[in-house]
């Protein structure tokens, strides 16, 4: 079963990963971290998604006190960590009732809303990447209507921790923007 959602999410996170490899001391939206560490934490965070899913390895470091840098690189680590969750998410059975999560405020969603959660992760931590490098944000508005759902099923329970309290809406937002401000984001960061 392909999740398509988290296949655009997971090359989003690919390809931010690859072009901003000269910039990994760049400052991030997340504050206390820079380029290299968001794209570690992601890593991180699909390793242990696909560990909790199926049977992969869990990370071999912590991924809220993630590395500046990997043996063989940021983008190799991001390129690794998201094909093994690729890998993984392709085996996962779509018609379970639940499947378990990493998020211990969360211990289980259904098939969708899980792979929608491991998406929204690595498309969120795209868009930071995206946004403190230069590039072109990867967080469209399609994507982020289909992120919605698992950003409403976790993100309360992960404020303080995972994520900002809710920004106030602004009139106009697309999509992306509302999903962003939803999450502590601002989408005019820079």
């Amino acid at each position: 079963m392909t999740f398509d959602v988290l296949t655009t999410a997971l090359d989003a996170l690919r390809g931010v990963a690859d072009g901003a490899t000269d910039r990994l001391d760049q400052p991030t939206p997340c504050s206390d971290w820079t380029v290299g560490q968001v794209l570690m934490h992601a890593a991180g965070d699909q390793h242990a998604w696909a560990a909790t899913v199926g049977t992969a390895s869990m990370p071999t470091y912590n991924p809220f006190d993630p590395p500046q840098d990997a043996e063989g690189g940021v983008a190799q680590a991001v390129r690794s960590a998201a094909d093994v969750a690729a890998e993984t998410w392709a085996g996962v059975d779509a018609g379970a009732d639940e499947l378990p999560t990493p998020l211990p405020p969360v211990p289980a969603l259904t098939p969708e809303l899980a792979a929608g959660a491991a998406a929204l992760d690595a498309a969120v931590h795209a868009w930071d990447v995206a946004v403190a490098t230069g590039q072109p944000s990867p967080l469209t508005n399609p994507l982020a209507a289909q992120l919605r759902p698992a950003a409403e099923a976790t993100a309360d329970s992960l404020r303080g921790f995972a994520y900002a309290p809710a920004l106030p809406e602004v009139d106009g937002d697309d999509e992306a923007a509302a999903l962003l401000r939803y999450l502590g984001r601002d989408p005019a960061w820079s």
